[in-house]
């Protein structure tokens, strides 16, 4: 059964918050009061997340959200034993067990920065979410691969473009269906080229990455 969000709309987020199973509130709990990672570290000691959703359809307010894939890269490494995948079209995965995957996520992510391609879709889908599932403000830093690629690659391409068309200048693929996690294994290695590029840029830490990431987004969107 899909897991429909519009399904599960609720009045009020106190509400909300009293009805939810008690492990999910105590995980909420320990995933708020715990630190963020410090993002002056230089990328070889930061762990990102990498990012992708399964949905219904594009429309943000009103498609469903399917699933969620991440996987790790720290030390400039994709990490195969630091990854997540939840299934909300399972047969199993319903009522509580949607709040349950869904602070899941969040105890796995840790606040660390994300990374996803085109971050104002995978963010609103989780943004919506978490509001109505679980009275969450899900605000992460994020990193979007979207804007980041033009701005340090720009003898390849200049403007933000398709993902396949990144993927085949860079050999790592064309055009193509993927799951989820495949998607997020991909964007993993193009963020290791990311990575490898903003330190030769003298983009030498997290928090200089994502006000990178913002502000390219934001010049090029208000050209």
């Amino acid at each position: 059964m899909a897991f429909g969000l519009k399904n599960f709309l609720f009045k009020g987020d106190a509400q909300r918050s009293e009805n939810l199973p008690l492990s999910v509130i105590q995980a909420l709990a320990s995933w708020r009061a715990s630190p963020a990672p410090e993002l002056d570290d230089p990328h070889f000691h930061m762990r990102y997340v990498v990012i992708d959703v399964a949905t219904s359809g594009m429309r943000i307010d009103e498609d469903e959200l399917l699933g969620i894939s991440a996987v790790g890269v720290r030390g400039g490494s994709v990490l195969a034993s630091d990854s997540f995948a939840l299934d909300f079209s399972a047969d199993d995965v319903k009522g509580g067990a949607v709040d349950s995957q869904l602070t899941a996520f969040l105890t796995y992510a840790a606040k660390a920065p994300l990374v996803a391609f085109h971050v104002p879709f995978v963010s609103g889908f989780l943004e919506r979410a978490y509001k109505e599932r679980l009275a969450v403000d899900f605000q992460p830093q994020w990193i979007d691969l979207a804007w980041l690629l033009p701005s340090f690659f720009k003898e390849k391409l200049a403007t933000p473009r398709p993902l396949d068309e990144w993927l085949e200048i860079f050999a790592i693929g064309g055009d193509q269906r993927r799951d989820t996690m495949e998607n997020t294994l991909v964007l993993a290695r193009l963020l290791q080229m990311v990575l490898v590029r903003a330190n030769d840029q003298n983009i030498l830490t997290a928090e200089k990455l994502v006000e990178q990431s913002k502000s390219t987004s934001f010049l090029r969107r208000n050209r």
